[in-house]
């Protein structure tokens, strides 16, 4: 693929990676393992206080084609097929869940030095048809993606957005929900050898002339363990340490308190992932 501004969901993706990728509340486990064939299997539980749901995934990569057969709890069967460069720099992606009839589509992704193109069609009479793209070049980007109802023949989704991205920051201005909300995000390096990095996110909606902010850290204590922190507008205060007790494997613990709510007890959360 090429090394192109990529998909325009990743303008402003470092930004929100670093502000909410690995928080849990709940307790999660994940197993991973292999056959001598190649087949990935990965188990996923996860008990949120006297519930349990969980999920069993398996891959298998042949060649240019990639399956992935997901089973979760009510017994809905989620199948994706991906094939790699059906044309040069190219991703073609099938998926479908039974018994869902209507989940079917097919998505087309094109990757370049200077452009990054999805779309995504249903395969149903009446389908939603969504196209997304981005341009650029030297680290800067603008995209927009949209969404077609042809059932209704209106537009279900539109977003627009500029994103620069530099080895030192990053920064992101979007206008999604059909223009009713601004995003703008900015990630900055403070240390690039302990990784410790920044990152701040505000929102606008112009409907309910409602503000939203969320900042955060990113801090590499050492080369296995990583500490995050955050805290938004609401008083919501977290952080998380996560350790890679084994290679590719992660244990995280995380939590979260009310910064205007004391009496409140804080939400406590573990993740385990597991792989050979």
């Amino acid at each position: 693929m090429g090394k192109g501004p990529g998909l325009f969901s990743e303008i402003g993706k470092k930004a929100k990676d670093l502000l909410t990728r690995d928080y849990n509340y709940d307790q999660k486990f994940t197993v991973t393992t292999f056959s001598e064939t190649g087949l990935a299997f990965t188990s996923t539980g996860v008990k949120k206080g006297e519930l349990f749901s969980g999920d069993l995934n398996t891959q298998y990569k042949y060649q240019n084609a990639t399956v992935d057969v997901k089973i979760d709890t009510n017994s809905n069967i989620l199948t994706t097929i991906t094939l790699d460069q059906p044309i040069p720099n190219a991703k073609t992606i099938f998926s479908f869940k039974i018994p869902d009839q209507k989940s079917g589509k097919v998505d087309l992704q094109y990757f370049h030095d200077h452009v990054g193109l999805s779309s995504s069609i249903g395969l149903t009479p009446t389908p939603i048809v969504e196209v997304s793209g981005a341009l650029g070049s030297d680290g800067i980007s603008v995209g927009g993606e949209m969404a077609f109802d042809t059932a209704s023949s209106t537009f279900s989704k539109y977003s627009a957005g500029i994103g620069v991205s530099k080895p030192e920051y990053t920064a992101a201005v979007i206008l999604a929900d059909k223009g009713d909300t601004v995003k703008a995000s900015y990630t900055h390096i403070v240390n690039p050898i302990t990784k410790t990095a920044v990152a701040a996110e505000f929102t606008h909606k112009f409907s309910t002339n409602e503000n939203t902010y969320t900042v955060g850290s990113s801090h590499a204590i050492d080369r296995l363990t990583t500490m995050k922190s955050r805290l938004d507008n609401r008083g919501k205060l977290a952080a998380l340490i996560q350790h890679e007790w084994r290679p590719k494997s992660l244990v995280t613990i995380s939590g979260e308190f009310d910064t205007k709510a004391l009496d409140k007890s804080a939400k406590i959360g573990l993740s385990l992932a597991l792989k050979p």
